[in-house]
């Protein structure tokens, strides 16, 4: 089913490998970022609380919500 998918319609095949190593570079970077103080649960309301975003907006909002916890000493 999703083989017939992806040789019908590539650029979705594409698109989702893409977002997911957005969604994977965003995580490590993160995770890094903030140590012990990371939350996977409060990086999945960033990621997921606006909706559908285009990449660089998504990659600007991590960034900025790592800054801001960095900032606050990690606090949510």
């Amino acid at each position: 089913m999703e083989i017939d998918r992806y040789i019908v319609w590539p650029g979705q095949a594409l698109a989702y490998k893409i977002g997911e190593l957005k969604y994977k570079e965003l995580r490590a970077y993160a995770t890094r970022e903030l140590g012990e103080k990371f939350d996977i649960r409060q990086f999945h309301d960033q990621v997921l609380g606006s909706g559908a975003l285009p990449m660089d907006i998504l990659d600007k909002r991590i960034k900025d919500w790592v800054a801001n916890k960095k900032q606050q000493g990690g606090a949510p």
